[in-house]
């Protein structure tokens, strides 16, 4: 029993190190090919894939036919798919305004703002510890922003980024009393390739610059931009995968929802190699306490 638990919690621990790594190399890619074409076809790709990959591995498994839906609540799915495709879209974007670190730092607030939104919203009790790693947290979002150097676009996205991850977490936390994982996944994925095509068909006819990262034309990649888009989209589903993995080793999902900041250490790596610089003191410890605060919020709850 104890050598099954050791296995177990080992195992959990080498999922989320994978996941975490193969995310960070999935904003890699994601931020060089942003650099060639828009974020919205960024996102394109890095749903297109998956979701080819997903419906092949259903079709042979027919795992799908082994999780039946409640349903009932179409809207709540169609929503949690656009808020957690838009949060993807300004998540890519970021990619190009800030360096791997910031931007994957950002997007790791998604756990703080989840407290505050089951508080109002799901009217779930936040004790006076978790009030303080919320204030923690914001804390360290306002040092890594630095509002007396001006606010820089990157991080107005950065933190809608953070947002809307939450607001799509949170629903999938609704959704789940109502829907089979896969049938989230599957609209998660829809809404990631049917919102791009739409958009990108918008832009043939109306052109608003302040969202040329969204409502952009197609714009064709080179051989190299398609490779590059490839390896992210397979990387993006070996995350999702081994995630799953890491929550499904585990009997406490506090100790895997820590080694999941991770990514932001290896963003960091990874951003060096693209010519990143690295944050100022005080940008680091402004990071350095909003993973204390996502820490503490995962292990409080």
């Amino acid at each position: 029993m104890k050598y099954n638990s050791f296995l177990l919690h080992h195992l959990s621990i080498y999922y989320m190190l994978l996941a975490c790594f193969y995310n960070s190399i999935a904003g890699t890619f994601a931020k060089i090919l942003a650099m060639q074409i828009p974020a919205i076809e960024v996102v394109l790709f890095r749903n297109l894939l998956a979701l080819f990959i997903i419906l092949y591995i259903m079709r042979k498994n027919r795992k799908i036919q082994a999780q039946p839906s409640r349903g009932g609540h179409p809207w709540m799915l169609a929503t949690r798919g656009v808020i957690g495709i838009l949060g993807l879209i300004v998540f890519f974007y970021n990619l190009t305004q800030l360096s791997l670190g910031e931007a994957f730092t950002f997007q790791k607030t998604a756990p703080i703002f989840i407290a505050v939104i089951a508080y109002f919203a799901l009217k779930e009790k936040l004790s006076k510890f978790g009030w303080f790693a919320v204030f923690l947290g914001f804390v360290g979002i306002v040092l890594v922003i630095q509002p007396h150097f001006g606010i820089h676009a990157g991080h107005i996205f950065g933190i809608l980024s953070g947002l809307f991850a939450a607001i799509a977490l949170t629903a999938v936390r609704e959704l789940r009393k109502y829907y089979s994982a896969n049938v989230i996944i599957l609209s998660a994925l829809l809404a990631g390739t049917l919102m791009p095509i739409l958009f990108m068909a918008i832009a043939e006819f109306i052109e608003i610059p302040a969202l040329n990262f969204m409502i952009s034309k197609f714009v064709m990649p080179d051989i190299k931009g398609w490779g590059i888009g490839a390896i992210l989209g397979v990387c993006g589903l070996y995350y999702q995968s081994y995630l799953t993995k890491a929550y499904a080793a585990t009997r406490k999902a506090g100790i895997v929802a820590t080694l999941s900041y991770t990514d932001i250490i290896f963003s960091m790596i990874f951003g060096l190699a693209l010519g990143d610089t690295l944050p100022n003191f005080t940008a680091l410890c402004g990071i350095a306490l909003i993973i204390a605060a996502g820490i503490l919020i995962a292990n409080r709850r």
